[in-house]
């Protein structure tokens, strides 16, 4: 199974994939976690974050969700996954594919803004980042939709029923 959590950056991908990752660990499944900034780190921090770069690292981690699937491994993927089609080889591909996008509001992004990256691509300072300069295409046909416009509680109330689709 591949849960495949979709958002942009700040909105809680990886708060959300960390904990469903850490019940179903406690469950006794194995799953491996894959965060798109660090798959950029294992492969050596050889891509950057123009398009051409990202498709690459978005094929990836697709390419590695199969790869872990089809040999038994759940896999939690959080990723900003700014490729419809990317999603939709996904769901072609693997068998037990979930798609959950997270979707918090811009204004909310900006208050929370930890890495400062937001205020800096308003700023002008980053080229096409997502949201800001570079279209942040909203997913067609997401498994789940989850407002996360709250406190880490609202989201993370998700995580017990995305962990016990493993089984």
């Amino acid at each position: 199974m591949v849960i495949w959590v979709i958002g942009l950056s700040g909105s809680g991908k990886t708060t959300l994939a960390a904990e469903v990752v850490r019940l179903m660990r406690q469950a006794g499944r194995t799953v491996a976690l894959l965060d798109g900034d660090a798959v950029r780190e294992v492969f050596g921090n050889d891509l950057g974050h123009d398009m051409a770069d990202r498709r690459r690292n978005a094929d990836r981690l697709c390419q590695l969700s199969r790869f872990l699937h089809d040999q038994g491994i759940n896999v939690v993927c959080a990723v900003l996954s700014v490729f419809e089609d990317s999603r939709d080889w996904n769901r072609a591909n693997i068998r037990h594919y979930h798609e959950v996008f997270i979707d918090t509001p811009m204004e909310t992004l900006v208050a929370r803004d930890p890495k400062g990256l937001y205020a800096r691509a308003l700023r002008g300072e980053i080229a096409d980042f997502p949201g800001v300069g570079l279209p942040f295409p909203v997913p067609r046909r997401p498994d789940l939709v989850i407002t996360n416009d709250g406190d880490v509680s609202g989201l993370l109330a998700h995580a017990p029923a995305l962990a016990e689709l493993a089984g």
